[in-house]
């Protein structure tokens, strides 16, 4: 007997009671992530408040931004899993056509070109479009085909996977092309794909790295590599930053100095400490404890998405909340690895903390479809 028919067959339920739906519910929102989202974002608002020295516009322009990012998660969960899967392939070249936009007319920062400036809309990043983009269009092809994916399909997917991950590495923007890479390559995992193929990547990866570091790194991605390694060859310059962090952390203790009262975020020691480096504030002044609150309310989020995934009635929502899920973790954990000297810096911001706002957009929007996901469950089990 399904749940639908339980719930019928229940005393009263032909006179004509129905099972409580809440509010939240009945707009498609699954309650436990939004409330879990909200307390992420809140804390992250605090951090971003003493990171960026009191400043309270830096908060209410994020704020502002959180507020854009809840809408476009509330009006994304009302999508039909359907409706998604038929535009999937439409957004994905929309994507790359932004993406070739930007070599030809993007604007520039810090050595960089990944923004477009189009009349009448805020200078935005469409590599961010790719991380939503990719995954879905991924999903739309290998749904509906047999599993686990065939070698043909396997290299249809690289190179879906390849292109966009190639134009935003010619930005260049190491960090971004690394997330939306691995978000098309967690929907080949969770299809199924065959450990043969990750060894055979890993071997050409270790065989190729020479061919890598001389002709497709550059030279500033090389020195990050060499200072991960050995921070101290160059204390003053490319350690700077990395020996700043791990000084902040390690201060910090099990309780922190408090609340605004960091050392090496407050007398600007730490460099970029509102955006890639916050979570060194956070472990400055919140300490060990307040690192692990953090880590929690990311391991709910994660949790639950894992759940609604599993739950998923068909293959394209199972593949799509997957993939979403598993890349906030690595957005996680790639910003922490870097920060305390694990990982080189490629410039991943903290989910939800760091200051932000097209990723922070792309993000809830990208919550919104798993909540569409979760919708679409319950609508089939009823």
């Amino acid at each position: 007997m399904s749940s639908g028919d339980f719930v019928r067959s229940l005393p009263g339920a032909s006179a004509g009671f129905e099972p409580r739906v809440s509010q939240l519910q009945r707009f498609h929102i699954d309650p436990f992530l939004m409330f879990s989202l909200l307390a992420v974002c809140g804390f992250g608002l605090a951090v971003l408040y003493s990171a960026s020295g009191q400043q309270f516009g830096t908060v209410l322009r994020q704020g502002v931004f959180m507020v854009a990012g809840l809408f476009a998660m509330v009006v994304v969960a009302q999508l039909d899993i359907r409706f998604v899967r038929r535009w999937a392939a439409l957004l994905y070249l929309l994507g790359i056509g932004l993406l070739v936009a930007v070599i030809f007319y993007g604007v520039g920062a810090k050595g960089a070109t990944r923004w477009l400036d189009l009349p009448g809309l805020p200078r935005f990043q469409p590599s961010e479009i790719m991380k939503l983009a990719l995954p879905l269009t991924v999903a739309t092809y290998l749904s509906g085909r047999t599993m686990p994916p065939s070698f043909f399909q396997v290299m249809v997917c690289v190179v879906l996977i390849g292109i966009p991950t190639l134009l935003i590495g010619a930005q260049p923007d190491l960090g971004t092309s690394i997330l939306v890479a691995v978000s098309g390559l967690f929907v080949l995992y969770f299809a199924g794909l065959s450990w043969y193929y990750v060894a055979a990547v890993l071997v050409a990866v270790g065989v190729s790295s020479p061919l890598l570091w001389s002709y497709v790194l550059h030279d500033y991605q090389k020195q990050r590599i060499l200072t991960l390694l050995d921070p101290e060859a160059d204390k003053l310059g490319a350690g700077w930053n990395i020996i700043q962090s791990k000084t902040a952390i390690g201060s910090g203790g099990w309780q922190g100095k408090g609340w605004m009262n960091g050392t090496q975020s407050q007398l600007d020691f730490l460099p970029e400490s509102h955006t890639d480096f916050i979570i060194a504030v956070l472990a400055e002044e919140l300490g060990l404890f307040g690192v692990l609150v953090l880590i929690s309310l990311y391991l709910l989020i994660i949790g639950r998405g894992l759940l609604i995934g599993l739950r998923a009635q068909d293959e394209f929502s199972r593949l799509i909340a997957g993939s979403i899920t598993l890349t906030f973790f690595v957005y996680a954990f790639v910003n922490m690895g870097m920060v305390s000297g694990l990982l080189p810096v490629v410039g991943v911001p903290l989910p939800f903390i760091s200051q932000g706002g097209t990723s922070l957009i792309t993000l809830l929007a990208g919550f919104g479809l798993l909540m569409a996901v979760s919708t679409e469950a319950k609508r089939i089990t009823r």
